[in-house]
């Protein structure tokens, strides 16, 4: 699996590196006025992913891995459109702003343009699957935003045809970016889904505020949710008695889940809970087998579930799953904490609402602080 990986990221840093070089050609010798400036800027506060530098008329944005496990980074310098840049460093690719149209490969990448109210830019996905925001389906339906194929099988057809100012990928992710590797579009790495915090991770959208020229916007944006997210985490930091919550399903003989590092760990934190890996370092997926995990969380509180499954999912038809997970006290006293993706819209609206996520917890777990709440994400089993 590993070797896989490595040849996907290969190919990718290929394409990256031929994208960045086609990128450094001119010099934007157009001298026509650009509406944009850097007037109202960028500053990461929670994101360790991303950094934003301004010098004289460009933005320059470097990305980097936020858990530190991959030693590349990647340069780029954002140009107002009409704008002359002779300043821009050698190994940086140079992109016009306010792009045109942008392709995004995964739904946390799309659900910065939705809280943004900037769907106008995105003109390409990779999936519908799960996608329930109405605006996004209409936009699909009248063939304003185009599906590209799936990680691994694009249709560099349609990519071409869609013509993008930039694409925005996972490159620590599975891959199959070799097919654009001759299609002259910067790849950016969006890598929202790697960083360990809630705040972190929505705290992307302002990268989507810088290519679209929606700097005010977005900081407003991540303003608001910043604040409730505070105020709700205010609400646990004198809680006494701290439940123990545990997460994922049995899957193919495998258990997996998130270490103690992960941002899952850092949202039961906050929402006044221990995680059952909270000591563990790690900061990505980690696999357990099943014995590992029940002498863990036999005794654990909550029972964290994210699924996708036709109709109505009961503790019944969890124990039919695997009759040992009857076994568990949060089975027993009905403590499991549940979101059915094929009925909520998770992947293309939680990552911008780590607010709502974190009352949803909070409401699960010490619902004497939010006795008026109704979930929106997650909820007790019924």
């Amino acid at each position: 699996m590993k070797k896989v990986v490595f040849v996907a990221c290969s190919m990718l840093l290929f394409a990256l590196a031929a994208c960045q070089q086609k990128g450094k050609q001119g010099d934007g010798e157009n001298d026509s006025e650009s509406s944009h400036s850097f007037a109202v800027k960028v500053v990461p506060k929670y994101a360790e992913g991303f950094s934003v530098t301004y010098k004289e008329n460009i933005c320059l944005l470097d990305i980097q891995d936020p858990q530190r496990e991959e030693g590349r980074s990647f340069h780029f310098a954002l140009v107002p459109k009409g704008k002359k840049a002779h300043n821009i460093p050698a190994d940086y690719t140079r992109i016009e702003i306010p792009v045109k149209k942008v392709i995004c490969m995964t739904s946390l990448q799309l659900s910065n343009f939705i809280k943004l109210n900037a769907l106008q830019y995105v003109a390409g996905i990779t999936s519908a699957r799960h996608l329930f925001n109405e605006n996004v389906r209409k936009l699909i339906a009248e063939g304003k935003i185009h599906k590209i194929g799936m990680e691994g099988n694009f249709d560099s057809e349609v990519v071409m045809a869609i013509n993008p100012s930039v694409i925005l990928i996972s490159p620590f992710k599975r891959g199959g970016y070799d097919a654009m590797k001759d299609i002259d579009v910067p790849l950016i790495p969006h890598l929202g889904y790697k960083e360990m915090t809630p705040l972190g991770q929505a705290e992307w959208i302002k990268l989507a505020g810088l290519l679209t020229g929606k700097e005010d916007e977005a900081n407003k944006r991540f303003e608001a949710i910043e604040k409730r997210y505070n105020e709700l985490k205010a609400l646990t930091a004198n809680i006494k008695k701290r439940p123990v919550v545990f997460s994922g399903e049995q899957r193919g003989g495998n258990w997996y889940a998130v270490g103690g590092k992960s941002f899952l760990a850092q949202l039961f934190e906050d929402a006044g809970a221990d995680y059952f890996m909270k000591d563990d370092q790690r900061s990505g997926g980690v696999t357990l087998d099943f014995e590992k995990v029940y002498s863990q969380a036999a005794g654990a509180d909550y029972w964290r579930i994210v699924n996708s499954f036709e109709g109505d999912f009961t503790y019944n038809t969890l124990k039919a799953e695997d009759s040992r997970y009857a076994d568990f006290k949060a089975f027993k006293n009905k403590g499991v904490v549940y979101c059915n993706m094929d009925k909520k819209p998770f992947y293309e609206s939680m990552p911008t609402e780590p607010e709502i996520v974190l009352a949803d917890l909070i409401k699960a777990f010490h619902p004497e602080l939010l006795p008026d709440y109704k979930p929106v994400f997650y909820e007790l089993l019924k």
